[in-house]
């Protein structure tokens, strides 16, 4: 498959208006962590151009970088889509992985099929601090799947995250680096340099960083 370059996928990532820089009202993660910036990737589904850019972008990357494995997993909600039309491009199985375990029914937190013995490649649509990736990988592992690989959409590439798939021996793949992402929204004007400048600090201490007071 043509690889497609890391500069188009983050424009068409910008093109559904899934970049916010919010400086004035940060976002507060699951984790606590407050942010300058959001990057919304649910907003890909209702762009299909993009979209289709975007899961070439993933046929592409699998493609170079050699992935092997027998079944794609999404974590829910956000990674649900992205799991879903990846394996269907791919004919290859899927299933997704709730947050916590259902009250009902089988009482699982896989739904789709049966992953024991199998290779599993884990899809995300943004990595914060991973905590929800790597409860997924938990619930696959239990399950009896074997999971080495994440393919995220982007990630905010905090060392946090590095440090917390680097423990559990996961390797992550973001499809568009953080970098990439704040070089393309400078490039098409929804950055200035200063705002950049306030991004990339708050990247290196984001569990330190508090948005500037309002004069």
């Amino acid at each position: 498959m043509t690889p497609v370059s890391e500069d188009a996928l983050a424009i068409a990532l910008l093109e559904t208006k899934a970049f916010h820089h919010k400086p004035d009202s940060p976002v507060t993660f699951r984790s606590g962590i407050q942010s300058p910036v959001y990057i919304d990737n649910r907003r890909l589904i209702h762009h299909p151009a993009q979209w289709r850019r975007i899961i070439d972008g993933m046929r592409a990357r699998i493609a170079g970088s050699g992935l092997r494995f027998d079944v794609i997993a999404g974590i829910a909600v956000g990674g649900i889509p992205h799991s879903s039309a990846l394996a269907w491009s791919l004919s290859v199985p899927s299933v997704f992985v709730r947050k916590e375990t259902k009250d009902h029914g089988m009482q699982g937190r896989i739904d789709g099929g049966n992953v024991d013995g199998r290779r599993v490649l884990l899809v995300e649509d943004m990595i914060t601090t991973g905590g929800s990736s790597l409860s997924g990988v938990t619930a696959l592992r239990a399950a009896g799947a074997t999971v080495t690989d994440c393919l995220s959409i982007t990630s905010y590439d905090l060392a946090e995250a590095r440090q917390a798939f680097r423990q559990r021996d996961v390797r992550l793949w973001p499809l568009v680096s953080f970098r990439a992402l704040l070089s393309a929204a400078v490039a098409s004007g929804l950055l200035d340099d200063s705002a950049r400048g306030q991004i990339e600090a708050w990247n290196c201490n984001p569990r330190g960083w508090r948005a500037d007071p309002a004069p």
